[in-house]
């Protein structure tokens, strides 16, 4: 049925197209992208052993397929050297019979661009010296690079990172965004010039991500991408397996004094809108297929999800900063109207149909080291109290987050939905139906997830137009907003939230 051709403007085609997507989107849940080339070029080949129309429909099945399936996956296929091989030897089976499908000159055009684009990845790109190396979040605090335009990461993508010593000391290393743990600390053995040692001996280096509360977590020489899986403000040690025990986190980046930051200088509109734009960057860098890949192959899928992975990283980042701001603020008259600020700018979020910033913000004022200071609150006015209380209303949980789907679902395009709840819902899908049952792919969830993933697909059909008036302040704002600087240690949130208002409830 799948690979059944129709009449274009015919229901039964529709469906069988909305068909065609569920499985291009959904395949790597029961079949591995490589596999599934493997399996439609053997479907071409039999196609060729069938006379008449049996068979001419069934190759022009399988181009459809292939078309969907390069139009789907693009880029990605750039980090598959297998699957850009099968894809080649297809592509060449389907040119060949080319004259067969006269009615299809226009898919046949398509499929040769497609195929062209896929092949980038030879050979000049491959070459260090023209590659560009890409900044991630929080390495390098650099002006130049949070004002470029956000473009999506890849695998093969190189960055540099710094690597911390037990002492605090660090190197800087060039690293593959895919790389194993095994691959940075033989970087990092090659930086420090250390003589090469057997992998048992008890001095070897291991890696280490610490987060700023010193919680530790001790990663596996195989695992890979471990970049864009770091907290906040995590950082990555090496150490020897006997120095373990004493590493601790960096000093608090924050310079926890009095005077006000750069938040009391400028313009709820601007920062609204800066947030709304730097986020679209960030959602359209995210591929719809990461979704898949982060909730249902977990480790496997990891070097498929770098940009959710940021992109969430910045949800959070998002929550603490505005937590960090308010808890930075000694004076209460300044701290009361630093609230009246951000519901505000939660507002402006909201009207922007950027839902991301609207949430990351709200959950900030709900942060309890905020939502404890009892005085401040009462500073302000009836009118923010009530508006605050709506949106904390709109990002409730309760009946399933009834109160937001209903504000999202009357949203017509572009829009920034909440990232995590969109992750919820299709680890629910999984979790409550199994993927194969009695040895059958269930057709059913596989539907049900690709519908979900194609609402991503619908919030990005349009551009966003947002007016930005350039000011003298514009570029100023602009890398703030593209780079907090943010406790997230809830500790430390504490005992700021308690040296402000020591007896609030």
């Amino acid at each position: 049925i799948m690979l059944r051709p129709g009449n274009p403007l015919s229901q039964e085609s529709f469906s069988i197209d909305i068909l065609l997507d569920d499985i291009v989107l959904t395949h790597s849940l029961f079949l591995p992208t490589e596999k599934f080339l493997q399996e439609l070029h053997q479907y071409f080949v039999r196609a060729g052993g069938m006379e008449g129309p049996e068979g001419l429909g069934q190759k022009q099945a399988c181009l459809a397929m292939l078309l969907h399936f390069l139009d789907t996956y693009q880029g990605l296929l750039q980090e598959e050297e297998g699957a850009g091989h099968i894809i080649k030897d297809l592509y060449l089976l389907i040119m060949k019979d080319e004259s067969l499908y006269q009615g299809l000159r226009e898919d046949t055009l398509r499929l040769h661009q497609l195929v062209e684009t896929v092949e980038l990845k030879i050979p000049e790109e491959s070459q260090p010296p023209s590659k560009q190396v890409k900044p991630l979040f929080r390495h390098f605090r650099r002006i130049d690079s949070c004002l470029q335009t956000r473009v999506a990461f890849r695998g093969s993508d190189e960055i540099f990172c710094r690597v911390y010593m037990p002492d605090h000391s660090y190197v800087t290393i060039r690293s593959r965004l895919s790389a194993s743990v095994q691959d940075i600390l033989g970087s990092v053995t090659e930086k420090l010039q250390y003589s090469e040692e057997p992998a048992g001996r008890e001095d070897s280096l291991i890696l280490v991500a610490v987060a700023s509360s010193g919680e530790k977590v001790l990663l596996q020489p195989t695992e890979d991408c471990v970049f864009t899986t770091l907290g906040i403000n995590s950082h990555l040690f090496a150490c020897t397996r006997d120095s373990y025990e004493a590493l601790v986190p960096l000093p608090e980046e924050i310079q926890v004094s009095p005077g006000d930051t750069e938040i009391h200088r400028v313009e709820p509109e601007d920062v609204a809108n800066h947030l709304t734009a730097f986020h679209w960057e960030l959602f359209r860098c995210v591929h719809e297929l990461e979704f898949v890949d982060y909730v249902f192959h977990g480790e496997r899928g990891r070097r498929e999800t770098a940009n959710l992975e940021l992109l969430l990283q910045r949800c959070s980042e998002v929550t603490h900063w505005v937590a960090t701001e308010v808890l930075l603020c000694e004076a209460p008259g300044k701290r009361a109207q630093l609230l009246k600020k951000f519901i505000k700018i939660a507002a402006l979020c909201k009207q922007n149909q950027d839902l991301l910033s609207f949430y990351a913000v709200v959950m900030g004022l709900d942060n309890a080291a905020v939502s404890r200071l009892r005085l401040t609150w009462e500073k302000l006015p009836g009118k923010f109290k009530n508006l605050f209380r709506k949106f904390e209303n709109l990002t409730d949980p309760c009946r399933n987050h009834k109160s937001y789907r209903e504000v999202i679902s009357k949203m017509k395009p572009p829009v920034i939905p909440f990232m995590p709840l969109i992750l919820k819902d299709l680890t629910f899908l999984h979790e409550g139906s199994k993927t194969l049952v009695d040895g059958l792919v269930n057709i059913e969830k596989l539907h049900s997830v690709a519908e979900k993933v194609r609402t991503i697909r619908k919030y990005r059909s349009r551009p966003l137009c947002l007016d930005m008036e350039a000011s003298p302040h514009h570029l100023q704002t602009k890398a703030y907003v593209r780079q907090f600087q943010v406790i997230d240690n809830q500790n430390l949130l504490f005992e700021l939230s308690y040296k402000l208002e020591a007896n609030s409830q």
